[in-house]
């Protein structure tokens, strides 16, 4: 019995006599992938940091900035580095007197309203349609 081939532009799969299979990567498929992740991982950090800056609590800016100067965009992790940004988090009320939507909780706040966007936006960057 000759050996199955099932090539696709990504890679191929080959069934032997002995019915083992193997699976072969084409090396610039998966650079190309990996490549979209990352676009697409930035993407996605970019977002939020855009999508929570109006719902971060406000009075001098630093603790929305300091979201900026903590993010390695592209990490896969938004950090709020000011001192007291957990208490602001976590502590405080989901609105402000000076802006209803501005206060605690913002990137749990701002999920509800741009979560699917997001996602959405990820999925072409990475080309999952």
């Amino acid at each position: 019995m000759a050996d199955l081939r099932i090539e696709t532009p990504r890679g191929c799969i080959i069934k032997t006599a002995n019915g083992k299979a193997e699976l072969t990567w084409n090396q610039g498929s998966l650079a190309k992938r990996q490549q979209n992740f990352q676009k697409a991982q930035i993407f996605v950090d970019s977002e939020v940091l855009r999508l929570c800056s109006p719902l971060v609590p406000f009075q001098t800016g630093m603790l929305d900035k300091s979201g900026k100067l903590g993010t390695e965009i592209g990490s896969g992790e938004v950090r709020y580095i000011a001192p007291y940004a957990a208490a602001q988090y976590y502590n405080t009320a989901e609105s402000r007197p000076y802006d209803s939507q501005r206060g605690a909780k913002w990137f749990e706040r701002m999920k509800v309203g741009h979560k699917k966007e997001i996602l959405i936006g990820a999925r072409k960057i990475a080309g999952g349609g």
